[in-house]
């Protein structure tokens, strides 16, 4: 098998020949042909995530066939009995267990599912993690609804722009920010009402002027950018999270108990979400955004393009072999 291996913090990620995997009980191989990259990926190459371990095969997200059927992965592992919230056991495929940058990895059984007939390759490669996120925060946390007005920040991102899509596929009236005007305008040909771009310090006040206030936030963010998004809700609204990226953020009480606010943490999901998220994602048939297509051996430009945020949706890997 050929896998893409991380050595070290910091370190370029090396293609190399490895042994072919075997299966255990209870587990299966699937021989891949496209993976995605998340953000989770560059943060483990950058020595910012718990449970470092080298050398590791990056990639949580995978698509390839078992037996001549195609398959994606459900990359979320030992999330325990609860529906409300995973085991101190639950783990993300690519770290610590070997992930999806490879020809080949071994999951659980249970972790295999059919592919959306409706989704090429490519876009069943980018569903899994963001979908499972963004569904599990729209539908399950969130539970958004028809006519309700839902604000998504950070539009571009894998999971929220499968969040946008999935709340503008539920009937929701959705608004996004950005630091980008181009990603606004593209989020806008989707069916987004209006985009705000968040380095305005206006733009929380513009929201509320322009929506009388909004019902539901799906946010990935934090910082000082969720504290202002919560400011636009309306009285009994809704704030989901599933993210830090901009660092921590403070909130008066009186705003809270005032308005009779909820805030939700949400992270991955259950397999009985991914099974919902499949569903739902055949039923509306919403296809994935696939920002740009790079070779296995090109791994490190496909960083690098990531890491100039200049994406708009999920960047994918082709496996070679198949």
């Amino acid at each position: 098998m050929i896998a893409a291996v991380l050595h070290g913090i910091g370190e370029p990620i090396q293609i190399e020949e490895r042994t072919s995997l075997h299966a255990s009980p209870g587990h299966q191989v699937v021989r891949l042909k496209y993976a995605a990259i998340n953000h989770r990926d560059l943060w483990i190459q950058q020595g910012k995530y718990a449970g470092l371990r080298f050398p590791i095969v990056l990639g949580s997200d995978g698509m390839g066939q078992v037996d001549q059927r195609d398959v994606l992965i459900q990359p979320g592992l030992d999330w325990g009995t609860h529906q409300t919230h995973q085991e101190r056991s639950y783990r993300i495929l690519g770290l610590p267990d070997d992930g999806t940058f490879a020809t080949e990895v071994v999951v659980p059984q249970g972790n295999v599912f059919s592919v959306p007939g409706h989704l090429s390759p490519e876009e069943a490669a980018a569903l899994p993690l963001a979908g499972l996120t963004a569904y599990r925060a729209v539908m399950v946390k969130a539970e958004v609804s028809s006519g309700e007005k839902v604000l998504v920040t950070g539009i571009g991102g894998g999971v929220a722009t499968l969040a946008m899509q999935m709340a503008l596929a539920q009937g929701a009236e959705v608004y996004v920010t950005s630091g980008s005007v181009e990603k606004i305008n593209q989020a806008k040909s989707m069916g987004v009402a209006e985009g705000f771009v968040y380095k305005n310090p206006e733009w929380s006040d513009q929201l509320k002027n322009m929506t009388g206030g909004i019902h539901k936030i799906i946010d990935g963010t934090g910082g000082q950018g969720f504290s202002e998004a919560i400011d636009c809700l309306s009285p009994g609204g809704i704030a989901v999270n599933y993210g830090g990226t901009a660092g921590d953020f403070t909130l008066a009480p009186r705003r809270l108990f005032w308005n009779q606010l909820t805030l939700k943490g949400t992270t991955m999901g259950t397999e009985r979400d991914f099974a919902d998220m499949l569903s739902f994602v055949h039923q509306h048939r919403i296809h994935p955004v696939v920002a740009a297509v790079f070779p296995l051996d090109q791994i490190n430009e496909a960083f690098n393009f990531i890491r100039s945020r200049s994406q708009f949706g999920k960047v994918v890997l082709a496996i070679p072999g198949l």
